[in-house]
């Protein structure tokens, strides 16, 4: 294969395999933090600032992929 291909080809599995994982990964940590809110609500405060860091730091694996993934088509061009 040509090195264009290559880059082009590694640019969207970079994007499809981490966008998959971290919609999966967000989905699982946003329904664990609602059902721990629904069996204690008195907890929300407890739960929900540790959530939004994990999500956080989770969307950020995502934007670092979308970086390495613009930095591939770059070389393509």
């Amino acid at each position: 294969m040509e090195a264009n291909a290559m880059y082009a080809l590694s640019a969207a599995l970079v994007l499809g395999i981490v966008g998959f994982g971290g919609a999966l990964a967000q989905g699982k940590t946003a329904a664990a933090a609602l059902e721990g809110i629904a069996r204690n609500p008195g907890a929300q405060s407890k739960i929900q600032t540790p959530m939004i860091i994990g999500l956080a730091l989770i969307e950020s694996l995502v934007i670092y992929a979308l970086v390495i993934a613009f930095t591939l088509a770059g070389k393509i061009a």
